[in-house]
């Protein structure tokens, strides 16, 4: 949600205009830290204790407007409050927090909140020192719209963090995590060609958003993600190739689709070494506190043996007092043998002290069994935790692998070719053998040869050779 937040003075002024009549509703939802349950009242008492300081703006005041047609719950307006004031360092100042739904300009009725410090510390009477709160809390807005899947307005983003490479390794997954679908890409596409006017503001809003404008082998205008994908412009934008061509000018300047992919490739491999060794550090982090809770855990475990085994010894020591004392000593005791009620008491006793013992064997099991259970759960999440490095590890290495195959190829180092040797001298018995093989035919020809050139006064057929 927009986060707008400035300090300001006149108590009466901002009272009047969180009560204000134009709201379909003005709601008083908490006050809190006030000697009043009144809001002027409230606000009016943090007039008069800025009197007694040099602070004029002793009020900060904020609204929180979520995106139109969404329903908000108050549990989420409360724990961004919450939030705003422990980034601003208003914790513990007093507050109110006022809930308007009205109209908008487009007709919709709109729930928005409004919250309302006082910057006076009464204990020391001075006033908080807010410091670059307005960038503070246009980071938070880009949070909280992150953390609820809102689209990002225009204002709220920022190249830098919407770049891949300044992902950390936890945005990196969570991206990775999320995906793309159709609809998403198409907005990507749509909401930079409607905030752009020219070919560069074009490029660099596709950028903001992960695309990188190549010139394609069909269509001339295209983006590549950092992903490797290859995107038509005028396709995803909705408009026509000419329309492309008139913004972004002529296509063959722009860079091949393979340059774009090997840039991206460049960028984004340190980035990834940068996450796999942040991994590593995770990974080692985890594995010396899983080692210490596992120490922690079977020192408790073992305490607590201990402590039911001295406990069971204890109960055992008191009830054998207990079953020692009903034997009745002198005269009794002997009165007792002769009508056998000693026996029964030796009988009662023995049958109790065994039942003693089972009890005491079902509890020792009972812990045994629960510290059992907790072991194998403490394993289950520590294996659990291993696979996701394991499949963290792997998902890294297919990414590097992935970007090194956008890499370009290397150019070929030029050969240099060596000077043929001369060859060697033919074998003269070979040389005469291949001559006497081509001799006759060659002699026919000469023959005929011979034939065609003789005068035909001649008679006789012409001397064979």
């Amino acid at each position: 949600m927009i986060l707008v937040g400035n300090s300001r003075g006149s108590a009466g002024n901002l009272a009047a205009h969180l009560l204000s009549p134009e709201n379909e509703i003005a709601q008083v939802h908490s006050i809190l830290g006030f000697a009043t349950d009144d809001l002027r009242e409230a606000l009016l008492e943090s007039e008069c204790l800025a009197k007694g300081t040099r602070c004029r703006a002793h009020l900060y005041s904020l609204s929180l407007n979520p995106p139109p047609r969404e329903n908000v719950e108050i549990d989420v307006f409360e724990n961004a409050i919450d939030r705003v004031e422990k980034t601003l360092g208003l914790s513990g100042q007093p507050r109110a927090i006022i809930f308007h739904e009205k109209a908008g300009t487009d007709g919709e009725s709109r729930r928005h909140a409004h919250a309302v410090w006082s910057r006076i510390k009464t204990d020391e009477m001075k006033a908080v020192q807010l410091s670059w709160d307005r960038k503070k809390l246009v980071s938070l807005s880009r949070e909280l719209f992150i953390e609820r899947g809102w689209s990002i307005p225009r204002g709220l983003l920022n190249s830098k963090e919407r770049s891949m490479t300044n992902y950390t390794l936890a945005e990196y997954q969570q991206a990775k995590r999320a995906g793309k679908n159709a609809r998403e890409i198409k907005e990507a596409f749509q909401d930079a060609w409607a905030i752009s006017d020219s070919g560069p503001a074009f490029t660099q809003a596709l950028a903001e958003r992960g695309y990188h404008v190549a010139r394609g082998d069909k269509c001339g205008f295209t983006a590549v993600d950092e992903q490797g994908e290859v995107y038509s412009i005028p396709r995803q934008a909705g408009v026509k190739t000419k329309l492309a061509r008139e913004r972004l000018g002529d296509e063959t300047k722009l860079p091949s689709i393979a340059l774009v992919k090997d840039k991206i490739a460049k960028d984004m491999l340190p980035t990834l070494e940068r996450h796999r060794r942040e991994l590593s550090v995770q990974e080692k982090q985890h594995a010396v506190e899983l080692k210490q809770r596992k120490t922690e855990l079977i020192e408790t475990q073992k305490a607590e043996r201990l402590a039911l085994q001295k406990h069971h010894e204890t109960r055992a020591a008191q009830e054998a007092v207990k079953r020692q004392a009903r034997f009745r000593s002198g005269i009794m005791g002997l009165w007792d043998r002769v009508r056998r009620e000693h026996k029964r008491l030796t009988q009662l006793n023995i049958s109790e002290a065994a039942a003693a013992q089972v009890r005491d064997r079902k509890e020792q099991n009972a812990l045994i069994f629960r510290q059992v259970d907790q072991r194998r759960e403490f394993n289950a999440q520590r294996l659990e935790l291993k696979q996701h490095y394991i499949d963290q590890r792997r998902d890294l290495a297919r990414d590097v692998e992935t970007y090194q195959q956008m890499r370009l190829a290397p150019e070929p180092e030029p050969q240099h070719i060596q000077p043929q040797a001369p060859a060697p001298p033919d074998d003269p018995k070979q040389a005469y053998i291949e001559r006497r093989q081509q001799r006759p035919g060659a002699l026919r020809q000469k023959w005929r040869q011979a034939q065609e050139q003789r005068p035909a006064s001649q008679s006789g057929p012409a001397p064979k050779p």
